[in-house]
């Protein structure tokens, strides 16, 4: 019986109590699965196992042996039905972790959906930076450059920030010139929900030097900044696909342009060793050719 063998035969009998049993499931004699066992203790030095003439129990290291060995089976099985599925279709739950801007995303996913019937998304948005692989995540969308030798990266298309306003704003409290008049104007800042800091305006007088704002109010979202920004509530640093059509239809005028230095970077990644699954490789593909 070879090593795998042995800790199947090990695991059966953990959960029987019984090398006759054991055996059974296995499929060879209750001797042999006794002898596979006797040998595993030998080779790691310690006893799997109380024998007596009414019982077979787990000994403390055996307790442990056995965690560490369905650990093991239960990453066969993944790796097995991930093999199964590369050779087929997409398919299956595939979850996808994204920023809270993520929302902007929604018309794409909804398409990938739309296109692959068959998989099941698995959606969740938060700011924080989740472990990709170590919470089971398929790919996710961050925004910021990463380096992780296990995950696998494909840019999509970034994106920059815009200060706006509305014209009646505007009207009533003049458009600033400067970044050193915005004291004297309403801002609206976004809060990031994990942290609970305020993300900076990306404001430059000279060069390094940044501009520090007040906040007059504060979202741990964007929609209510764009609401209030469009309810002529205040000045807001928005994402520019955010802002776009408002600022095409007039409901929104750009200031402080040129103090504005900005470009953020979205990516998509996805843990390296599971890059052959249809599943992963459909949805990065659906992705790239619509945001690249």
């Amino acid at each position: 019986m070879d090593h795998f063998g042995a800790l199947g035969a090990f695991v059966r009998t953990a959960e029987t109590r019984s090398f006759t049993e054991a055996g059974r499931r296995v499929g060879v004699s209750s001797s042999a699965v006794g002898k596979a066992v006797a040998r595993l203790e030998a080779e790691l030095g310690v006893r799997l196992f109380h024998r007596s003439t009414r019982a077979i129990t787990l000994t403390a290291e055996g307790e442990l042996f056995l965690e560490r060995c369905r650990r093991i089976f239960a990453e066969f099985e993944v790796a097995r039905r991930e093999l199964t599925q590369a050779a087929g279709k997409p398919q299956g739950k595939l979850r996808i972790g994204l920023p809270q801007l993520g929302m902007s995303l929604m018309p794409h996913l909804i398409a990938f959906q739309q296109t692959y019937g068959e998989v099941e998304l698995e959606l969740e948005f938060s700011d924080r930076l989740v472990n990709v692989i170590e919470e089971g995540f398929d790919a996710v969308i961050r925004i910021g450059e990463l380096q992780d030798s296990r995950l696998t990266l494909r840019r999509l298309s970034g994106y920059s920030h815009r200060l706006v306003a509305s014209p009646r704003y505007l009207d009533q409290k003049g458009t600033p010139t400067h970044p050193s008049e915005l004291g004297a104007h309403s801002c609206l800042r976004y809060r990031y929900p994990t942290s609970g800091k305020l993300d900076p305006w990306p404001l430059v007088v000279e060069e390094g030097s940044g501009v520090d704002v007040s906040a007059t109010a504060t979202a741990n979202a964007i929609e209510p900044l764009l609401v209030m920004a469009l309810a002529g509530s205040g000045i807001a640093c928005l994402p520019d696909f955010y802002v776009e059509s408002a600022v095409a239809e007039g409901l929104l005028v750009p200031v402080l342009e040129r103090y504005v230095r900005d470009h953020r970077t979205v990516g998509i990644l996805w843990p390296s060793s599971r890059q052959s699954l249809p599943k992963i490789s459909a949805f990065v593909e659906f992705m790239v050719a619509r945001m690249a």
